[in-house]
């Protein structure tokens, strides 16, 4: 119960936290990012028909494709608002995975897999063979599906505070999961924009319930994920719920853990951030959008440099 208790009350705070020092940027015109992202209007906006989900999207800009994929209980407006304006020169499509937002849910479990697929679907319904693929928690989980189930639609992926199994988070926070209700989510911004997209209230303990069976349900991708073909920028706070050693495995293994200076490069990178949390990730992107610019726009050559 005090589990619980704490979980609710660190979710309410920190949210409206964050989004109380964003809406007050926004009216004194302090921030840079917050007063852009207000003006940021979508190119394209929609619903497409894929597996038997209609599913909500947007599209910013233009340039090399870029999907940005939100967390668990995210929408478009909670994960990226102040993030979208952030990446110019790129066509920037959002999506609210199954059951969030404007996506309506359907008689399906939701999982990983299905929800890459929705992705999938999604980038074919736009016409778009390839694309940047970053996905935060949740949607980082979705990001190493699409790399290991699509890998044709994936030139490369960046995942924020995500997992590619369910013991890669530290133990206390993958034990809480079970702890989750509606309940600790009442008054929060989560729940208020759950209401205000339409949705029927009556189904938000449903909803919450829902979303967090996914990882209730153990699940390892290690084998699969270590041979992504596709170039990964893996960023993790070092107060996230993620463990260091899950995201060094992975940068090992696809070819980090040497001196650059005397073997070259890896094409994949790993960066750890200070002084940041979890939740605290999505408001780190102006550190992180220029690393993730120099990753999608590097050679990615490997040979060491010569002096």
């Amino acid at each position: 119960m005090k589990t619980r208790k704490t979980l609710g009350l660190i979710i309410t705070l920190v949210f409206g936290l964050l989004l109380s020092c964003q809406h007050t940027n926004d009216r004194t015109g302090t921030s840079e990012n917050s007063s852009v992202a207000k003006s940021a209007k979508p190119s394209e906006t929609g619903y497409v028909d894929v597996n038997g989900l209609k599913m909500y999207y947007e599209v910013y800009g233009e340039g090399k494709p870029l999907v940005l994929l939100h967390g668990s209980y995210m929408t478009i407006p909670l994960n990226w608002s102040h993030a979208i304006p952030m990446f110019k020169g790129r066509k920037v499509i959002v999506a609210e995975m199954q059951g969030h937002g404007r996506t309506r849910d359907i008689a399906r479990k939701i999982s990983y897999e299905g929800m890459a697929d929705d992705v999938s679907g999604l980038l074919k319904y736009l016409q778009i063979d390839s694309a940047d693929i970053l996905g935060y928690s949740m949607g980082g989980g979705v990001a190493f599906q699409m790399a290991i189930r699509h890998p044709e639609q994936v030139r490369r992926l960046i995942v924020l505070s995500g997992s590619y199994a369910h013991d890669g988070w530290w133990p206390d926070v993958e034990a809480s999961y079970s702890s989750i209700t509606a309940d600790i989510f009442k008054g929060s911004p989560i729940e208020k924009q759950y209401d205000s997209l339409g949705n029927d209230p009556k189904h938000f303990p449903e909803f919450v319930k829902k979303v967090i069976s996914i990882d209730l349900e153990p699940y390892d991708w290690s084998k699969e994920a270590k041979k992504i073909k596709a170039p990964l920028f893996m960023a993790i706070g070092d107060a996230d719920g993620i463990q260091y050693e899950h995201a060094l495995a992975l940068f090992r293994a696809l070819g980090g853990g040497k001196m650059g200076d005397i073997h070259g490069l890896p094409k994949s990178r790993l960066a750890i951030l200070p002084g940041t949390t979890h939740i605290g990730m999505m408001y780190r992107m102006d550190w992180l959008v220029p690393m993730i610019d120099d990753f999608l726009n590097s050679d990615l050559k490997t040979t060491a440099p010569t002096f």
